[in-house]
Order: C-alpha cells, then structure tokens, then sequence
C-alpha cells in the first residue's frame, strides 16, 4: 500500500473552452494519517482540486489516485472510500440529527444495525446526542456543521475531504471543529482540507501547498514557510494614515520583502530586525513624523501569504465577498 492517500500528477482543469484554467499542472502527495492542508484564495483552484479528487469532476489533463484507486478508471471504489463535507452543511433540515446520518448509509447501502449503531457514535462523538431527535432546522450553525462532518463519516472513510468547513462558523464554533478534526486524525483518519483561515492552516495542518490562480506557489510546512520569509516583522503604528503611507513611501526600500499598508500600520519583513528597526526610526525621524508605536516579531502564516499572493487572507475574504480587486493595500518594495 502507497504511503500516500492521495496521490495527484500534474492535474490541469480548464473550463469555457481552454479559455479559463482553474488548475494548472498542480501536483499534490496527501500522507495518511494527518492533516494536509490546500491553502489560497477564493478563485486559486482549491475546490476544484477537492471535486475532481471527489470525482464529482474529471480532470482536463493528469492523473490521480485515491486510496489507491483512480479517480477516473475506478471512481466507484473512490467515492467508497471517502467523505465529502463541502463549505455548507449539506443536512436535510427536515430531518432529525439521527435521521440525516441512518439516510446516509441507507444511501451508502450500509447494513441496518451498523448505520443503527454507527449514528449513535458519531452523534455523541460530536456532542449531538441530546439533539439526535431535533429537527435539524433548529441546530446552531455550529451544530449543522457538525452534523455534516459526522454524515460524511458514517461509513468510516480512511480519508476525509474537508472543503473550508468553518467558513460562517462564529470563533467558539470553529475551534470546537478543530477539535474534531484533531481527535479524527488521532484516530487514524487521513484529513485533505482547503482553508482560506491561515490560523486553521497552523493549527492543524503538517504540510501545507499554497495554490493561487490554479498554481502552487509554495508547500512546506508552516514553520518552513514562515522560516523561508524571513527573520523579523517589523510593524510601525502612525497617528493617521497620511502619517503611515508616507513612512511607507520612505521605507520603501529597506527590504526587498512587500511592504503592507493596512490603515495606520506598516508592517515590513527583514532579515535583521535590530538594524532595520534603527534604520527606520532614523528615517521617520529625519521627516519628522511622529510614531505611535514599533514592535518586532516573528513572521506568521498571514505574513507568508501577502508576500506570495500580494494581499492578506482577510482581504481575499472580503474582496471575494465585494467582488471587488484584492492586494490594494499590497505595495511592492521599490529597487
């Protein structure tokens, strides 16, 4: 057996006619028994990779397997072996919480007293059990996402896809989901999950790919593309934002990293924060601007992502959710 539970070779998506790649040449190993995470942007490509693998969709051009099987030849043995929970809890609100899971594996031609027996595991599980015969049109957003996790776990899949499944979820909710997720790979469940939360991609993921306009532009781990950033953030808080985009403008070239402008905040990526730090306040002070405040810290994931993607993933969010152009505030750093 593979060490590998998905195994995908230079998958390539096109729609309209070639006119429009969602992916483009994406080459993915998933290990078993860990989280794997697909990191981006709405529009890079991270759902379309869930669905072919799924094999809700079939690939333009590449190859892949799941748990061995090929999700073209053999999708019939792939959608066996797997679950599938998509961004939005797929429950049938008319049903009971218990009801959802026995039609689950009525669907999955699951034996009577095994869907019986399973449906009461995953409702107490995921701590539904005093809710098992609530309608599910009365369940919290938290709770219908819990339910949805546990449907795709009725017939006790190896490998679980999980397409941003705390999109919508309010702080508590969401960390109660990691949790979940956390005790299911420590059961031995291999997890593939698309998140555009970079904290998610921390917590939970070992290795991650970074995927914008159907591309990856960067895997590792978290630590490695943190590390690969660089040493230091240097973050400097002005009074107003005249103030801060013009020490933006003055700072320009004291790394060859994006500068981030985000209201009254610069923050830059150097290699020696020290150093940098003085030669900054030398220049502000030279043009007389006042600082409200300077800090040093270690890069995160959020900082990764701006510099391969020219925007955050807050602004990603909110922009897919405008529909208006992201990384406005994104300034590349001048020769």
């Amino acid at each position: 057996m593979s060490d590998f539970a998905v195994e995908a070779l230079n998958i390539s998506r096109t729609f309209k006619d070639g006119e429009v790649r969602a992916l483009d040449d994406v080459t993915l190993h998933v290990p078993r028994g860990e989280v794997f995470g697909l990191l981006g942007p709405n529009g890079s490509g991270k759902t379309t990779m869930i669905r072919i693998l799924s094999t809700i969709m079939t690939p333009t051009s590449g190859s892949a397997t799941v748990n061995g099987f090929d999700v073209v030849a053999q999708a019939d043995e792939v959608r066996r072996s797997i679950g599938l929970a998509g961004q939005y809890a797929t429950v049938d609100e008319n049903l009971t919480g218990f009801e959802n899971l026995r039609m689950i594996g009525s669907l999955n031609h699951l034996e009577k007293k095994f869907v019986i027996a399973r449906s009461h595991e995953l409702l107490e599980q995921f701590g539904l059990t005093d809710a098992a015969n609530r309608t599910s049109k009365t369940y919290s957003g938290g709770m219908r996402r819990r339910l949805d996790l546990a449907a795709a776990l009725v017939a006790n899949p190896p490998l679980l896809f999980l397409d941003e499944p705390t999109t919508g979820l309010d702080p508590q909710s969401r960390q109660d989901l990691w949790a979940i997720i956390e005790s299911l790979v420590e059961s031995g469940t291999s997890v593939l999950l698309t998140t555009q939360y970079l904290e998610e991609a921390d917590r939970l993921c070992r290795q991650l790919v970074v995927l914008d306009h159907g591309k990856i532009i960067a895997e590792g781990t978290s630590q490695e593309l943190k590390t690969s950033l660089g040493n230091t953030v240097l973050a400097l808080t002005f009074n107003t934002t005249a103030d801060a985009s013009r020490g933006a403008g003055l700072l320009a070239d004291i790394s060859s990293k994006l500068i981030n402008l985000d209201g009254t905040v610069v923050e830059i990526t150097v290699e020696h924060g020290p150093s940098a730090a003085a030669d900054a306040l030398r220049r502000i002070d030279g043009d007389g601007i006042n600082l409200a405040g300077l800090t040093l810290r270690e890069p995160s994931l959020d900082d990764v992502f701006l510099n391969l993607t020219g925007h955050k993933a807050e602004e990603a969010l909110i922009a897919a959710t405008l529909d208006e152009p992201t990384g406005r505030r994104a300034r590349k750093a001048r020769a």
